[in-house]
């Protein structure tokens, strides 16, 4: 992946985050399923993002959260050698706090080629941050280089963790948020995979996991938290599997270490 690449979907996410922006405080909501909310703006973001991306690379698959376009073709998913660079794409990752007029949500754009994410790019529009990585050229937040921060004890650290929509009492994500809870400093749901994801990336958090989500929710993100440094694993601590990403992320291989016993 080069800066070709990185521009093109730096301008999309743009484009995308000035949909959600205009419709911030006049949006029309309906559901998905039980507490999983869709926008409009979430279906405008999407299209001005995808027209943005396949205008540039008209040749590349396309996976994104709304219009059933959700699954990567075979070929992509198996990481074959002749299958097309496939973008990965959350037009809205937070459509809940975007609904309640909260902060934290994002639009979020990866690039996943040869059996990999190699390229990331979150906006949060509230903010004007912009989070960038390339696979092997590090992580920057609006230009900043960013490292996960230097937190090795779980009973220092600040971890984030996501619910999957309409989680019951006796889901095992219920038991595995008491036992982190009790061990580390501070727990929070802060609602946004992506920004979570760069939030470990620049050390405002120390861990984060989730289990729940998809992959467009943590594609993006999977490549600026690795390239600032953070340890990124299965949740029970195997391979991380980039299409079904039941994962944790922490800053460094100790606080990681810690937090597995906890989740699997």
């Amino acid at each position: 992946m080069d800066q070709q690449h990185l521009d093109v979907a730096v301008d999309a996410a743009r484009a995308g985050a000035k949909e959600l922006m205009a419709r911030r405080d006049d949006r029309v909501v309906s559901e998905k399923s039980p507490k999983d909310l869709v926008t409009d703006a979430d279906l405008a973001s999407q299209h001005a993002i995808r027209q943005r991306l396949q205008a540039a690379f008209p040749d590349y698959a396309f996976v994104g959260e709304e219009e059933g376009e959700n699954d990567p073709p075979e070929s992509v998913r198996r990481g074959d050698p002749d299958a097309p660079p496939c973008w990965v794409v959350d037009p809205l990752d937070g459509t809940v706090n975007y609904v309640h007029r909260l902060q934290s949500f994002a639009v979020s754009i990866a690039l996943y080629a040869r059996g990999k994410m190699r390229l990331g790019v979150i906006l949060d529009p509230t903010r004007d941050e912009l989070f960038t990585a390339i696979d092997g050229q590090g992580a920057q937040a609006n230009g900043r280089t960013m490292n996960s921060s230097d937190c090795r004890q779980i009973g220092n650290s600040l971890i984030a963790c996501s619910f999957k929509a309409g989680v019951q009492s006796d889901d095992p994500e219920v038991g595995r948020f008491v036992r982190v809870l009790e061990q580390c400093r501070s727990l929070r749901r802060l609602g946004s995979c992506a920004l979570n994801m760069c939030y470990v990336a620049d050390g405002r958090l120390d861990a984060y996991w989730a289990t729940g989500v998809a992959a467009w929710d943590s594609a993006a993100g999977t490549v600026i938290a690795r390239e600032s440094g953070a340890v990124l694993t299965a949740y029970n601590g195997d391979e991380f599997d980039d299409w079904n990403p039941k994962f944790v992320v922490a800053a460094n291989t100790s606080l990681h270490q810690s937090l597995l016993p906890l989740l699997s």
